[in-house]
């Protein structure tokens, strides 16, 4: 018969027993099953999820503007927080709540639309990464989902050379889809609202997808500037997408959608492994500013 552990031997195991499940289980909460939505942590778990993700924060660009006849003005935020969201996921990183504030001029004429002044733009982009970093995100991943701001963002990234800053910022302009995949039937165009996009939307917010209207509205280009390729100016867009609506959304299919979404969100963690790697980035930045402010001092 085996020997009854006498009551001291009894309440030392209960309590190592006790300890290592609670190891585990903070081991549990720290490693997994902390959000990667800023707004849905707690102050102290904010704490632990910047450990977590090594300083390294995602802030998804949107907007919100006229997707053709039949997808959801905020289609473009709604799919790039889906594609970082599920990202986050896979490589743990911090993901700042929706960001709609960009460059949208061109769809002013259009209802829904939310154009802010380019001051504020770029006002509001810079103290929401200021404060990003403030509360000990370093490395700030600006991931982007509306083609306007393709010529913002970079410019905002080549601004912080302005002044001295204690992070970086990187600019995730596009991801491009690989060959392969799901053929696209699309002839003409299809840039805005179109195949691709509606295919996107499928994936992230299908209930939001009304695919029956998609050939309401025509998305054809109307070609009413004659200037050659390498002349811009502002109004090219409304010159040949007025409806702003370019290509035809019914001819979407999940298939395609979830090929570019998985394209995407794939792109994004290669970005984000990348930027935790980057130890080379704030010290490269650093001595730019030492040397900036003595140019006279800065030899070959």
């Amino acid at each position: 018969m085996r020997k009854a552990l006498s009551h001291n031997t009894l309440i030392r195991r209960v309590a190592i027993v006790a300890g290592l499940l609670a190891f585990c289980t903070h081991l549990g909460w720290s490693q997994s099953k902390l959000s990667v939505h800023w707004e849905e942590l707690t102050a102290a778990d904010f704490r632990s999820a910047i450990q977590q993700s090594q300083g390294t924060c995602l802030l998804p660009f949107g907007i919100l503007e006229k997707h053709g006849p039949h997808l959801p003005l905020g289609t473009d935020l709604l799919d790039v927080r889906y594609a970082a969201l599920h990202a986050a996921a896979q490589e743990y990183t911090v993901v700042f709540p929706e960001y709609y504030f960009g460059q949208i001029f061109e769809a002013r004429h259009e209802p829904g639309t939310v154009a802010y002044s380019r001051e504020l733009q770029l006002q509001l982009l810079q103290e929401t990464t200021d404060e990003m970093a403030r509360n000990g995100c370093k490395k700030i991943i600006i991931v982007n989902g509306h083609g306007g701001n393709e010529h913002l963002l970079p410019f905002f990234a080549q601004s912080q050379l302005q002044k001295p800053h204690d992070y970086v910022v990187y600019v995730l302009v596009r991801v491009e889809t690989p060959s392969g995949g799901p053929a696209a039937k699309s002839t003409g165009p299809d840039w805005h609202a179109g195949e691709a996009e509606t295919s996107s939307m499928l994936i992230a917010h299908p209930e939001l997808v009304h695919q029956d209207r998609a050939r309401s509205e025509s998305g054809a280009d109307l070609g009413r500037q004659k200037l050659p390729d390498d002349l811009y100016t502002g109004i090219w867009w409304y010159a040949r997408f007025p409806n702003h609506y370019s290509g035809d959304g019914s001819l979407a299919t999940t298939e395609l959608g979830q090929f570019k979404m998985n394209a995407w969100i794939d792109g994004i963690v290669k970005a984000t492994r990348a930027v935790k790697a980057d130890q080379e980035s704030l010290k490269l930045q650093n001595e730019f500013f030492e040397k900036a402010a003595h140019p006279l001092e800065t030899r070959p």
